[in-house]
């Protein structure tokens, strides 16, 4: 079998019996391509054959185009749980990734909106048809930290307005969540379908998408960033606003009002906590600050 087979086999194995994630489908068959065309270009077109040696390689060649520790680290990931796939089929008999550290990634700051931020851009949207969308858009991102494909993939019928949650992570069902929605989100939801949705839609009883763009179709990951790009400019913030600063504010304010770890990964969809422990610092510098300015002998 050559290389592209190999691949191919590797995704499907994902798909098929990790019940992967699209998105993450496609990032572990971008990674695991982008090698094999690496080892391609030096001679190398067998995978069964590679050395640590070409692994290491491809490091320092992605180090040396100015790729990002975290971009480094992930696309190691891909490769190592490739070749776990090989020797799992017995392709191979060793993985050539397994000894091979990972880069140290540089500890990120969080990006996040405070409170009062978050409260202006919930107010910013008008009350047309397109305004009614956007405010449930912001209300629901913000209430269960939704990332923003799972936003876009959200029908109506995942939505229980009566008992207050909204169920996301539909497409992989393996990895689905129940996340509760406050009161704001569901007064905006009913107000958007019962006095926005329908317009937008034009009539279309088959569209199952919750989000529609002024098209009446399914609102795309790229309309999503150009609305908060210019909400974002609408009240003034200092750097482009994202999905992912919507989520980071949803997490940071949960901690920050007595959320415990766990529930928020749970709510957050991390298969791992570490990945939600990042928000702890946020709060932490907000203690620092407060005992900084209240306490009398701070300084």
């Amino acid at each position: 079998m050559d290389n592209a087979g190999y691949r191919q086999k590797f995704i499907d194995y994902l798909r098929d019996e990790k019940k992967m994630a699209k998105n993450s489908l496609e990032a572990y068959g971008r990674d695991v391509g982008e090698f094999m065309t690496f080892a391609e270009g030096r001679g190398n077109d067998n995978v069964d054959r590679l050395t640590g040696t070409e692994v290491v390689a491809y490091l320092h060649s992605l180090k040396s185009m100015g790729r990002s520790s975290s971009t480094v680290n992930r696309k190691l990931a891909s490769v190592r749980a490739f070749y776990n796939y090989l020797m799992r089929e017995g392709v191979v008999g060793s993985n050539p990734a397994t000894n091979i550290k990972s880069p140290k990634i540089e500890k990120k700051t969080v990006d996040y909106l405070e409170v009062a931020d978050m409260e202006k851009l919930l107010a910013t949207p008008d009350d047309s048809f397109k305004g009614k969308r956007d405010r449930a858009i912001l209300e629901v991102m913000y209430a269960t930290g939704m990332r923003v494909s799972e936003i876009i993939e959200t029908d109506v019928i995942d939505v229980n307005l009566r008992m207050g949650f909204i169920t996301c992570g539909i497409s992989n069902m393996a990895k689905a969540r129940i996340v509760p929605l406050g009161r704001p989100a569901r007064k905006a939801l009913v107000d958007y379908i019962d006095n926005g949705r329908d317009a937008l839609i034009k009539g279309n009883s088959e569209m199952e998408a919750l989000f529609v763009n002024v098209n009446g179709e399914r609102i795309t990951r790229q309309g999503i960033w150009k609305m908060l790009r210019e909400y974002g400019t609408k009240v003034g913030l200092d750097r482009k606003l994202t999905p992912n600063i919507i989520r980071n504010s949803f997490a940071v304010h949960m901690l920050q009002n007595g959320a415990d770890l766990k529930s928020l990964q749970e709510m957050m969809g991390h298969e791992d906590i570490s990945a939600t422990q990042v928000y702890l610092s946020a709060t932490k510098n907000r203690i620092k600050d407060v005992y900084d300015k209240s306490h009398p002998r701070a300084k």
